[in-house]
């Protein structure tokens, strides 16, 4: 998860274009590979690295029911914290000793399928009749590069306003449901947010994905244009979506300051009892619940609608394979297997994440019977494409470090949205 953001933006990621070649020839070669020879008889060890420890106890058990079939086949878990997988997985791909199978997010996808980073995948999805109609639309087709498929879909995410049952009993304030609005959280965080105690009404997280990319679609603005070639940072219904945040935080005073949820993570605040409301996502209530009392006065709502309604933009996991694989065979069998009905079925119960394999989020919600995990699962239809082009990072971390201007009421909005959208303009007429 990603944070800056636990799913996608602190990093600047570069690779030379004599990299590049190499890797194209390594995908080549890899996916040659695949036409060969059957999968090897003596024992194979092959790599898997993932960013979520929450996660491990589901992958250990699809990696048990994955050796039931495949008994040569071990699979070795690398867990690297989000704020270090990619300067790791940047470094290891460019020294030729990626691992094996790793997650990608839609975020870094562009930059390393256009650096040849990734095996292709057409051909072995085709060999196995593997249908992609399987999977959640919007998820099968992101993890496509000038047409060709790099990665299996693993999860798609829905956000909602978890809140803290007992914070607004004790407050009289009725809980959050699906007509609530921006002004319905204002409202409820003044009247929630208790300086004696250290309790705030809300957190406004300075994270794109946690915050302004679940507002800036409901006010008409964008992040990025449909043609993928220029910025809309700096529109005025995209100001409105982010300054909605900055109000939180310095115009109303409901939310801590940027210094204070750099200290403590806003979901640390939340289980804690400090936050009264969290905009989450999907992934959240697994660490939720490995807190007791967390556990017990937690729900969740949709979101909160804006002046133009519940959009939101979604990003969504996948599995991909390192092209410079020594085992592209044996990669291939786990992805495969990672990206069946029985793999998502797997998921979808541990209640980790949203499968991305249609029809699998009943096993979801039946997994978090404890909250309404259906007002997750209901705001899918409002999801947007995740905005993405190659040099994703690279805006996404100026944006990011820009907005904190605005955060600590150094700058306006609308200023430091001006020298985003100029900054994210340069970077994608350089792709």
């Amino acid at each position: 998860m990603p944070t800056i953001n636990k799913r996608g933006n602190n990093m600047q990621m570069t690779f030379t274009r004599r990299s590049a070649v190499k890797r194209l020839v390594l995908a080549a070669l890899a996916s040659a590979a695949l036409g060969g020879a059957a999968l090897a008889q003596e024992k194979v060890t092959i790599s898997y690295a993932m960013w979520d420890a929450a996660q491990v106890p589901a992958m250990q058990q699809i990696i048990a029911e994955f050796n039931e079939t495949h008994p040569n086949i071990e699979v070795k878990i690398q867990v690297t914290p989000w704020d270090d997988y990619w300067t790791k997985l940047q470094t290891s791909a460019t020294g030729g000793s990626a691992p094996d199978v790793f997650w990608m997010t839609l975020a870094y996808f562009k930059l390393y399928a256009s650096n040849g980073v990734l095996l292709p995948l057409d051909e072995q999805i085709a060999s196995e009749s593997i249908n992609m109609a399987d999977y959640v639309p919007a998820m099968a087709q992101a993890y496509k590069y000038d047409d060709v498929q790099y990665g299996m879909p693993k999860d798609v995410n829905a956000f909602g306003l978890f809140y803290n049952k007992d914070l607004f009993t004790a407050a009289g304030v009725p809980f959050p449901d699906a007509t609530w609005t921006w002004q319905n959280v204002i409202d409820a965080a003044q009247k929630l947010t208790d300086p004696a105690t250290g309790v705030y009404g809300v957190g406004a997280q300075e994270t794109d994905e946690l915050a302004w990319y679940l507002t800036v679609p409901q006010t008409g603005g964008y992040v990025l244009s449909d043609d993928g070639k220029s910025s809309g940072y700096d529109k005025p219904e995209t100001v409105a979506g982010i300054q909605f945040w900055v109000d939180l935080v310095n115009k109303y005073k409901v939310s801590p300051n940027l210094q204070q949820l750099t200290d403590t993570e806003a979901l640390a605040l939340f289980t804690s009892g400090k936050l009264a409301m969290y905009y989450g996502g999907s992934w959240d209530p697994v660490a939720i619940a490995d807190v007791p009392a967390a556990k017990a006065f937690t729900d969740v709502a949709p979101l909160p609608k804006g002046p133009k309604g519940g959009k939101f933009y979604s990003n969504g996991l996948a599995y991909s394979i390192y092209a410079g694989t020594k085992h592209p065979k044996e990669a291939w069998a786990f992805v495969s297997f990672l990206g069946s009905k029985r793999a998502n079925e797997i998921q979808a119960t541990t209640g980790t994440v949203i499968p991305a394999y249609n029809g699998q989020a009943g096993g979801y919600i039946k997994a978090l019977s404890w909250m309404n995990a259906q007002a997750l699962i209901d705001q899918l239809p409002e999801a947007l494409p995740f905005p993405v082009s190659e040099n994703t990072p690279i805006w996404r971390r100026n944006a990011t470090a820009e907005f904190a201007k605005a955060w600590t009421g150094k700058e306006t909005v609308e200023a430091v949205a001006a020298r985003v959208a100029a900054q994210m303009n340069e970077a994608v007429a350089a792709e």
